[in-house]
């Protein structure tokens, strides 16, 4: 896998640095779970899925630099080592509607939306948990 220059770095992680930054996407997803808002259920459904994007980064000793477009390049990096083009497209449509919320005045959430995007992260931080886990 390539990690363009303009988005990340080489950096070495140490083993409790990974493990801390898995926990913290699991902690957002936990967030997600238990809140009764639903704007609050998607942002933490999508920092989770971020969160979970950086701790697979950090596995592979890359760091995403903060630059415009981080998140998208964190999201296809995710897709690419988890080889998911779902991961892609839904990750997309919630960095899309996360950025709605935050620069268009807000968004509505339905609770089935929640329930799928909850599902969604939950499934791809198991599967980055597995690959941290067993080293591969």
């Amino acid at each position: 896998m390539r990690f363009e220059d303009k988005y990340f770095v080489k950096f070495r992680f140490t083993k409790e640095q990974l493990n801390a930054n898995l926990k913290n996407a699991f902690k957002d997803l936990a967030i997600a779970k238990e809140d009764k808002i639903l704007e609050v259920k998607f942002s933490y459904a999508y920092t989770a899925l971020i969160k979970g994007g950086i701790a697979l980064l950090s596995f592979y000793n890359v760091k995403a630099k903060s630059v415009p477009g981080h998140h998208v390049k964190i999201i296809e990096k995710l897709a690419q080592a988890l080889n998911n083009s779902d991961i892609n497209d839904i990750g997309n449509i919630m960095r899309s509607k996360r950025n709605l919320d935050l620069y268009s005045g807000g968004i509505e959430v339905t609770e089935k939306e929640c329930l799928e995007y909850l599902n969604f992260a939950g499934k791809v931080l198991n599967k980055i948990k597995g690959i941290i886990t067993t080293g591969r």
